[in-house]
């Protein structure tokens, strides 16, 4: 296979930069299919006044064992695909396999 497979995350440094294609209104919250370049994230919150935002930032705390505040969100911010960064993740999700770190 040619192309990167995860083209969705990238390391900047400490950080892990993640694409996301929100699905609000979901059953639960949980990570979906990889699709291209962005990983689907299924949010129980509605796209009302920045809700799925906020629980997709929960959600990416929680699931990369960091602080809210180390889950910003870069683009976006009023719609489905969107660029978070989460500054030095102490744990990761064993759902799928995440790029390796570059020594810069």
């Amino acid at each position: 296979m040619n192309r990167d497979d995860r083209s969705w995350a990238r390391w900047e440094g400490k950080a892990l930069v993640l694409n996301v294609r929100a699905q609000p209104r979901s059953s639960r919250d949980a990570f979906g299919e990889i699709m291209d370049d962005a990983i689907k994230i299924h949010t129980t919150a509605t796209p009302v006044e920045g809700a799925a935002n906020t629980q997709l930032v929960a959600f990416l705390a929680k699931q990369f064992g960091v602080a809210k505040r180390d889950v910003v969100l870069i683009r976006g911010d009023k719609g489905r695909i969107k660029t978070f960064r989460i500054e030095s993740p102490a744990r990761f999700p064993t759902e799928f396999e995440l790029p390796a770190r570059t020594s810069a």
